[in-house]
């Protein structure tokens, strides 16, 4: 691996639109028009498998002279303080929920439960009452260990989810898949929204779909195929390795036809991670938001948390997932992926208007009469 810089955004503070260009020597914008300002950056210089990181305030860098000359990375540093464009009509400058609709036999968390149709739908409509702006459909479990399911049978158990929600509700719906067919098939039914843990690279014709399509596209790192991802994971370094496996994805993505600003990035917490990768990308998660596009933290109710709180039970784990999404939140993280939406949008909210000082908008629901 050649020479390369990475620039982590530090030291958030609340942002005030209302100051004028010559009052921002000491901070910056994170994501242009989103909540946060930032005053620091911790800039990582990585040679190969030796990684060095220093936290430099931004007063040191205009001190410097130009930024390229002193950071070598000049348009990262744009892509952080470059405002994210709207996503499927979602608002990307506060954080987006998006609420779990598992439609399989074997999820880690509630398999089985929402295998009916029926029971679906009224799972997902309820969520959507709780605050979810965003359903992801998935009828295939990427838990640890787990099998690939026939596409068949996927496009059994999700296509009648997708069309029952779609004749409810305007809420976005996602589609969680791995499969181009999939994708094609469940955007005909009224999925606004592509979330690949493959980051399009487990179907040689996903990219190319995925473009026809026109959907944004969430690119999620894994390592490795779920069957035997957490068989002893290992990185050299994993913030700075994830960083670049999401970069190479989004060069594909652009190479097929699919615009950077119709892309997101997720990290992939515990896919193929163990508990200290996922707490190192978790501490470094604003990293991400170099990559230029609205940045999915994915962490609820996963194995990490019980190993932390000592919760054995995915469906207890609570708690622990809704710190987890609140601490993404305070990273700039623009949508967060969780199964306990109620409890989530609460903790948002308080969080949000306590780190900003500002009330944070309420949507209401948006499930047809």
């Amino acid at each position: 691996m050649t020479h390369r810089v990475y620039l982590r955004p530090a030291g958030l503070v609340a942002a005030d639109r209302s100051l004028g260009p010559s009052d921002y020597s000491g901070l910056l914008p994170l994501c242009g028009n989103g909540p946060f300002d930032f005053t620091a950056l911790e800039v990582i210089r990585r040679d190969g498998r030796q990684v060095a990181r220093r936290l430099v305030a931004l007063g040191e860098v205009w001190e410097s002279g130009t930024r390229s000359d002193y950071l070598e990375a000049d348009e990262v540093l744009d892509r952080l303080t470059r405002p994210r464009r709207r996503l499927a009509g979602l608002d990307m400058t506060r954080t987006q929920i998006m609420g779990v609709v598992n439609v399989t036999p074997d999820s880690f968390s509630d398999g089985g439960r929402l295998a009916d149709r029926a029971a679906a739908i009224d799972h997902g409509l309820r969520l959507i009452e709780e605050g979810a702006t965003i359903l992801d459909i998935g009828g295939e479990s990427t838990r640890p260990g787990s099998d690939a399911t026939p596409l068949a049978e996927e496009l059994r158990r999700v296509l009648p989810v997708v069309e029952g929600l779609a004749a409810q509700t305007d809420v976005v719906l996602s589609i969680d898949t791995r499969k181009a067919a999939v994708m094609r098939e469940a955007a005909g039914a009224g999925a606004r929204l592509i979330n690949d843990v493959s980051a399009l690279s487990h179907d040689p014709a996903a990219a190319d779909t995925a473009a026809d399509l026109g959907l944004p596209v969430i690119l999620m790192h894994a390592l490795g195929d779920p069957k035997t991802m957490q068989d002893n994971p290992r990185y050299d370094d994993v913030l700075t390795d994830v960083y670049d496996y999401l970069d190479g994805r989004i060069a594909q993505a652009e190479a097929a036809g699919i615009p950077r600003s119709m892309l997101v990035v997720d990290p992939g917490i515990g896919f193929g991670k163990t508990l200290g990768h996922n707490l190192q990308l978790m501490a470094g998660l604003a990293l991400f938001h170099g990559l230029g596009t609205p940045v999915l933290l994915g962490a609820s109710r996963k194995r990490w948390i019980g190993t932390l709180t000592g919760e054995p039970i995915a469906a207890n784990r609570v708690v622990g997932s809704v710190t987890a999404a609140v601490a993404g939140a305070a990273q700039g993280a623009q949508i967060v992926r969780v199964h306990d939406v109620k409890a989530t949008r609460q903790a948002l909210a308080v969080a949000t208007a306590a780190l900003t000082g500002r009330e944070p908008p309420l949507d209401g629901p948006k499930v047809a009469p």
